[in-house]
């Protein structure tokens, strides 16, 4: 139902307009308009129609002579001849006295046409594409049909004409009303919609557009969104418009294509057009396209072979121009490819990715002012060409003109505003202008909108960096890595790897220190720093492991030797250990307790001397062995702790050391030595 509220035409119907259209466009010389025709009419070729002629009333016949008087058949007749082999002159000169519609017409837009060609074959790739002496010549046709329009006596063929030239002549806002009233009298002249869509700079303006009710402007409306990058909306359309009947239309499919190639969903869009040139394997419009989304994949022999077939149809079209020069690109042959790119703009000046591709190879040679120029030639052909003004932006940002920079990439910003590449840049220039808080915009906003390339993150949490916000730059570096698949710049991948090691390793976090480092051993760069970080993490987790070891060690020391006290203290045995028993243990065997006390302190100090000689080929400092003084006093608070320096420790000098000439005693307390622990 709702389908039907969308499109209410019966097929047949939409049939009979197209067929009709095609005869109307064809008789006046509206070559383009009558091939989209005839392409939408072939694809309605499963719909039948009782009548086979164009009109109820007329025949195929009636209908080619309708509009032109009969004593002017030999003068149009011979006009269309000369028209038809580009003789434009010829054609104008043949019916400049005809009176009626078609002949009238006829000889408008054969002088327009021959005021074209002339401007095209005398524009090169360096001159001004709207150069004084030509647009004279269009002032006076312009004067021309200024009057004929003040008689009332131009059908909607020719106010379509009078908008043209208008257009050409910059005068945008009277050539959108021409436009506009010629599609309302001639629905069916695709033409004016593709004249009037450029002219729509936002999606409000073009829902105010008073076209009429007729279903051509469903494509009218799909193909401006395109234009205005509003892909989604006009995909709706086009999707509606094939379920409604037009599956089978060469066109839909090729406007899906590039749907998802603005989408930037190349898989699907190379799908699309390979599919299309199945079904149609001669077709040239829409390759130059294709040819960029094997550029982009990469697919160098899917290249070659479509360059060969574009040569073998037509090399003189500027579509296979374009896909030659791709092809040459992708060889990073970009002398060759721009070359191939001027010869299709001496083909068509107006050829809009010739102007964008060559200002790429231009850059691609450091060739920076080239490059300007050739972006500037191609916004000059279209305003909301996003990718010159993309270009301009960058080439400006390479020789250090950032406020140049900045004003291009806003532009294209606003031509994209949920292309994250547009907010990229943004931020990036920002960045060098000192404008840090515009730049963490950008870039939240990038992100926000679906980072394409994968960096946003990586360039907010380098800019906090640099702000000296390590915590919220540590958060960012976070967020980065942790879809390593979506990062499509690994090198700044291993930098946030290696920032959150040094980081966590500062902390003393020495296992996530250690998860991140090992991350960065993939890395050829960073390979050697992550090994050096590494190696102090283990060392440092081992001199931590060894502390803790000993002060566990000491606590349960010191607990042992407090339950033998109150072992000796039940039996009321009391025995004085005098301090020589320090240095020879192996002789005091008089007493049990000795005897535990010398073989603890052996045992204690044994690992001792093991750890201090690993610290001193590690060249640490001297570190002195001291019993802890709070464990032997928290357990029994009458024992003394007992400090040796690592010279007088027992088998610390490979023999005996002399006992210290006095030794700490307690009259009221028995001797203990405790165990020994690196401070």
């Amino acid at each position: 139902m709702a389908m039907q509220k969308f499109f209410s035409v019966l097929l047949p119907d939409v049939k009979r307009e197209l067929r009709r259209g095609i005869i109307e466009c064809s008789k006046r010389g509206l070559l383009h308009s009558t091939k989209w025709l005839a392409e939408m009419h072939h694809g309605l070729a499963d719909v039948h129609i009782d009548n086979e002629a164009p009109d109820e009333d007329r025949t195929f016949s009636e209908c080619q002579l309708e509009g032109i008087a009969p004593e002017e058949y030999s003068d149009y007749f011979l006009a269309k001849s000369y028209y038809d082999v580009r003789e434009y002159d010829r054609a104008a000169h043949a019916v400049r006295n005809c009176e009626s519609s078609v002949p009238r017409f006829l000889h408008f837009y054969s002088s327009y046409m021959a005021r074209e060609k002339r401007r095209l074959d005398s524009t090169t790739d360096q001159a001004n594409l709207h150069e004084p002496n030509q647009m004279r010549d269009l002032a006076d046709l312009l004067a021309t049909l200024r009057m004929e329009y003040g008689k009332s006596r131009l059908d909607g063929y020719g106010i379509y004409l009078y908008g043209v030239v208008l257009k050409a002549l910059n005068l945008n806002q009277a050539a959108e009303q021409m436009l506009v009233q010629a599609i309302r009298l001639v629905p069916m002249l695709w033409s004016a919609y593709l004249e009037l869509s450029p002219l729509i700079m936002e999606k409000k303006k073009l829902l105010s557009l008073q076209l009429g009710g007729h279903w051509m402007r469903h494509f009218f409306m799909a193909h401006t969104y395109l234009e205005l990058y509003l892909n989604d909306d006009g995909l709706k359309i086009y999707e509606d418009l094939q379920a409604s009947g037009f599956s089978k239309s060469i066109y839909l499919i090729a406007q899906m294509a590039l749907v998802y190639h603005n989408k930037r969903d190349v898989d699907k869009a190379i799908e699309l057009y390979q599919a299309l040139l199945e079904s149609d394997p001669y077709r040239l419009d829409n390759v130059d396209t294709y040819s960029n989304l094997l550029f982009v994949k990469e697919m160098k022999t899917e290249m070659a072979q479509l360059a060969h077939k574009a040569v073998s149809i037509n090399k003189y079209r500027p579509e296979t121009c374009c896909v030659i020069g791709n092809y040459y690109s992708i060889r990073c042959d970009h002398q060759v490819a721009i070359s191939y790119f001027q010869r299709a703009l001496k083909l068509n000046p107006k050829y809009l990715a010739a102007w964008t591709l060559m200002g790429h190879e231009f850059m691609e040679l450091k060739n920076t002012n080239a490059a300007i120029q050739s972006y500037r030639k191609a916004v000059e052909v279209n305003k909301r060409d996003y990718r010159a003004w993309y270009g301009l932006g960058q080439a400006y940002e390479i020789i250090k003109m950032h406020y140049y920079s900045l004003y291009y990439f806003k532009i294209a910003h606003q031509l994209r505003p949920y292309d994250s590449r547009m907010l990229v840049a943004l931020g990036e220039t920002y960045e060098k202008l000192d404008k840090c808080e515009n730049a963490v915009k950008c870039y939240w906003k990038a992100i926000d909108v679906g980072d394409i390339e994968g960096i946003a993150m990586y360039k907010l949490a380098n800019l906090h960096e640099k702000l000296g916000d390590h915590e919220t730059a540590v958060h960012c570096y976070i967020m980065y890595c942790e879809d390593e698949r979506a990062a499509t710049d690994k090198q700044s991948l291993y930098q946030g790897f290696i920032t959150l090691a040094n980081y966590y390793e500062k902390k003393s976090e020495y296992e996530r220190a250690a998860y991140y480092a090992y991350k960065c051993l993939d890395s050829e760069d960073r390979k050697m720093e992550a090994k050096a970080l590494l190696k102090t993490i283990d060392w440092k987790r081992n001199a931590e492991g060894q502390k803790k070891v000993k002060t566990t060690s000491a606590v349960a020391n010191a607990d042992t030797s407090s339950e033998d006290e109150m072992e000796w203290e039940m039996q009321d045995v009391r025995v004085r250990v005098p301090i020589t028993s320090i240095a020879t243990t192996t002789t005091s065997t008089t007493t049990a307790a000795t005897e535990s006390a010398s073989s603890s302190s052996l045992i204690s100090l044994r690992p001792d001397r093991n750890l201090i000689q690993g610290m001193r080929r590690s060249q640490a400092s001297r570190t002195s062995l001291t019993a802890p003084a709070s464990s032997t006093t928290t357990t029994t608070p009458s024992a003394t702790a007992v400090t040796m320096s690592t010279e007088e420790a027992p088998g610390t000098s490979g023999g005996t050391s002399n006992p210290p000439e006095q030794a700490p005693s307690d009259d009221n307390s028995s001797m203990e030595i405790s165990s020994v622990s690196i401070d």
